[in-house]
């Protein structure tokens, strides 16, 4: 009989990649502190009609590549693809914008779509999320996109390109929309039958393809900055103009749409030279539809989403660091089966002092255990001598000096020289 492996588009981040991942998040946790965000954890699984309306029946999300089932009481459920819809039905649910007031939350975790593997993407996947929620002003955008390039910037990510567009509102958008349809109805031939069932359905995710053909074709699609309602273009113009002031540099993208459709006004997005064709990093934008869409009141939001897959892989071809692999300080040696007691003692004093220390459980031998020591930086060796002297011998690993104090004061003497 074989032996199981995780499902195709799954992996296991193992203890050689899980310390870079916990470096990310915390660079993350203490930049979003900074920023007066606060954390909030949400379920794995929503009811599937939370991403049907919030996220948009007509995208590929939704249509293609959600992992939804019944649950034992009939009810639909979908493994959650993204964590925007999530956090604002959290909002609603538990009046966090009540009253006119504001949330600036973020999270991590797990999210879930039935994909095509490739290089940086998986079908279960990570990403860091952060909301800001009851805030319709152009500064917000501003904040929440500083807030992902200033994350980059701590965690040392080198050769990024900030990508900005306005996708229009409720008033503004089906101008542009129709726009679209007469422009693409004219290239039809030149579209992939993808974007030609998309054309009177949501002609602007057309615009986003990846296909060589549809993007040759997209380059002369009409400029929605020509379609902006009055309010849509000096939003935009100041979102703009708020980046300038901070010093940022950033392109325009007429063809940026993401991939939800609950955006309106700004979206953007984080790009790397690094990735190839699947370059983004980090996206996000504005979205005050949403709470509307999934039953709330009306809740203007904007926020971003970033890939801990992909920042790591970024982080790793240009070399960043990540800081310390986490490692024991001190490997407690029993020199013979009588002092193990007395070794795993010593041991836990050290963990409850809060330095990390190892010992044997399973019996081996004197040279098996040194052997296991080699990555600490200190050998604690008791045998049936130091047991009669109540004392232990400290062995300095590094350059091999070792000297033999009282065991009450091991803990002091480690503490010292860490």
């Amino acid at each position: 009989m074989p032996a199981i492996i995780a499902p195709r588009g799954t992996r296991d981040i193992l203890p050689a990649e899980s310390w870079k991942w916990s470096y990310i998040i915390n660079t993350a946790s203490k930049t979003m502190t900074d920023f007066g965000f606060r954390e909030i954890h949400l379920p794995v699984f929503e009811h599937t009609e939370l991403f049907a309306r919030g996220v948009g029946e007509t995208t590929d999300i939704v249509e293609k590549e959600m992992y939804t089932f019944n649950d034992r009481g009939g009810r639909s459920i979908t493994l959650r693809p993204e964590a925007t819809a999530g956090v604002m039905r959290a909002a609603i649910e538990n009046n966090l914008c009540a009253q006119g007031a504001s949330a600036k939350l973020w999270n991590w975790g797990p999210m879930f779509r039935h994909e095509r593997p490739q290089k940086g993407r998986y079908r279960q996947f990570y990403q860091i999320d952060a909301e800001c929620l009851g805030i319709s002003g152009a500064m917000a955008d501003v904040e929440v996109i500083a807030l992902s390039i200033e994350i980059f910037r701590r965690l040392g990510l080198k050769n990024l390109e900030v990508v900005i567009n306005s996708v229009g509102c409720e008033k503004c958008r089906p101008v542009y929309r129709q726009k679209l349809v007469d422009y693409f109805s004219a290239h039809l031939g030149e579209l992939c039958e993808t974007c030609k069932d998309r054309l009177n359905r949501n002609p602007l995710r057309i615009l986003d393809c990846k296909k060589e053909s549809c993007g040759r074709v997209s380059d002369g699609a009409p400029d929605i900055f020509d379609s902006l309602c009055d309010e849509c273009r000096e939003h935009f113009a100041e979102v703009r103009s708020g980046l300038e002031r901070l010093g940022f540099t950033y392109t325009l993208n007429k063809r940026l749409v993401r991939g939800l459709d609950y955006y309106t006004k700004t979206a953007y997005e984080i790009l790397s030279g690094d990735l190839g064709a699947q370059n983004a990093v980090a996206g996000g934008g504005r979205y005050d539809n949403l709470a509307s869409a999934i039953g709330g009141a009306k809740i203007p939001g904007v926020g971003f989403a970033c890939g801990l897959d992909r920042v790591a892989l970024v982080m790793e071809e240009q070399g960043c660091s990540f800081g310390e692999m986490p490692a024991v300080t001190v490997y407690c040696v029993a020199l013979d089966n009588e002092s193990r007691g007395a070794v795993q003692v010593l041991t836990h004093k050290f963990r409850t002092e809060g330095i990390s220390a190892e010992c044997d459980t399973s019996g081996r031998g004197f040279k098996a255990q040194m052997k296991s020591a080699g990555s600490c930086k200190f050998a604690c060796i008791i045998g049936a001598d130091e047991r009669a002297n109540n004392s232990v011998a400290v062995k300095n690993l590094s350059d091999g000096s070792q000297i033999s104090i009282p065991v009450d004061e091991a803990v002091t003497y480690i503490k010292e020289r860490m």
